[in-house]
């Protein structure tokens, strides 16, 4: 059901199904209108969070933060879920639908480059993937939908820690997160360099891969590098293997699935004349099947076991599974894709998705739910995702926020169902 691009939101309505039509007929005149008061109280918010980053399970004064906000904001929550986490409720007249809206919190360990007023004041630490943006996006939400009173239904607001290192979405599973707050539907969004700003993203099907990684050690014999034929040198078979590591995808993954194998580490040897005993590498495996990623794991062990053979070495092969492909479901696309045209944002339906990891997958194992970018603006100054000159988009605060509301409200219309 793709009606992206068929020009004024009412045509793009007429050709839904008939179900979902009665949905989207009660908001799509209706525009979520970020003020400018609220634009700026938000920006200020999200430059504070930008100055006092906090890494994965450290987020003690970013959640303090959200609860403060959440009380002037006048929206009662629960603290310590999963953690650092914090879940908000809102509740509007007798409907008994219900919706989640999560953003996550955390930043990462990276020394921030840019020259900027409200810069990181923690040295290492800086807010480089726009988790700072998403929260505030998030309280700009809960301020617009405690505003207005269009709605009807439950809508929890979910403040996520620890989603860098991917445990901070399971850890609110295990805390019962969907049987405290019932939610039929899930959503969330992450900022987007490159992608023109306020525009809204919606994949069909995958939108993040499958991370994980690898590590593999080979050990031989060492020795005194002037008598090589007296040693098993790790060093040479690993440089084999580094090579044949890179077929895998050109030789053994489909030419019309997706699949990476990057090494990122490699140590050994201790002494420029010495051969080493072992010398060990570690990288990244990403996948959107899990078909494609068995294919790709057994061929990492297969090839290292068979390079260590060649050479007269022994090889181990680990591999840290890092969760699942986030992949939208359908109806939750279209929802996504209403909620935007509501909140009189442009919509893409061709970007491409992205081979970074996202841990909202664990979310989409327990309810229906779509996952969006929102674009941030062009990239300025290498500024990309992870880049150390990454800065979030304070302009596009009133497309996040709006767009987060929108889709609570969309979610909750009408008689929606994923059967």
């Amino acid at each position: 059901m793709r009606w992206a691009g068929m020009g004024h939101p009412m045509r793009a309505v007429a050709a839904m199904p008939q179900a979902y039509r009665l949905v989207c007929n009660r908001f799509v005149t209706r525009t979520t209108v970020l003020d400018q008061a609220l634009h700026d109280k938000l920006t200020a918010w999200r430059r504070h969070l930008h100055a006092h980053p906090e890494l994965s399970l450290q987020e003690e004064k970013t959640s303090a933060f959200i609860r403060e906000k959440l009380t002037e904001l006048g929206v009662p929550f629960t603290a310590g879920i999963g953690g650092n986490g914090v879940v908000a409720t809102l509740r509007r007249g007798a409907s008994d639908r219900s919706v989640g809206l999560r953003a996550d919190m955390d930043a990462l360990p990276i020394q921030e480059a840019n020259d900027l007023p409200y810069a990181s004041s923690t040295p290492r630490v800086m807010h480089a993937c726009g988790h700072d943006g998403h929260t505030v996006s998030l309280l700009g939400a809960a301020a617009l939908l405690a505003a207005d009173d269009s709605w009807s239904g439950t809508v929890q607001l979910l403040f996520q820690p620890s989603e860098e290192n991917g445990a901070g979405a399971r850890a609110m599973i295990a805390d019962g997160l969907f049987e405290r707050f019932p939610m039929e539907r899930v959503f969330g969004f992450h900022n987007w360099p490159g992608l023109e700003a306020g525009t809204v993203a919606v994949h069909h099907g995958p939108v993040m891969a499958e991370p994980g990684r690898f590590m593999v050690s080979l050990h031989g014999t060492a020795g005194h590098a002037a008598k090589p034929d007296l040693t098993r040198d790790p060093i040479v078979a690993m440089g084999h293997l580094i090579v044949a590591l890179q077929t895998i995808v050109a030789r053994n993954v489909d030419p019309l699935d997706s699949a990476v194998v990057s090494i990122g580490m490699i140590n050994g040897g201790l002494a420029p004349n010495q051969i080493p005993t072992s010398v060990a590498i570690q990288g990244t495996f990403r996948t959107y099947r899990p078909e494609i990623r068995d294919r790709v794991l057994q061929r990492i062990s297969d090839i290292a076991h068979g390079v260590a053979g060649t050479f007269e070495m022994k090889a181990e092969v680990e591999f840290v599974r890092g969760g699942l492909a986030t992949i939208n479901t359908e109806l939750e696309e279209e929802v996504s894709v209403a909620a935007a045209k509501a909140a009189g944002l442009p919509v893409r339906r061709d970007i491409r998705p992205s081979t970074a990891g996202e841990d909202f997958t664990y979310f989409l194992q327990h309810r229906p739910g779509a996952y969006v970018w929102i674009g941030n603006g062009p990239v300025r100054d290498g500024g990309e995702l992870h880049n150390d000159r990454y800065d979030f988009n304070d302009a596009i605060l009133p497309a996040t926020a709006g767009w987060m509301a929108a889709v609570a409200k969309q979610a909750l219309a009408g008689e929606l169902s994923n059967g």
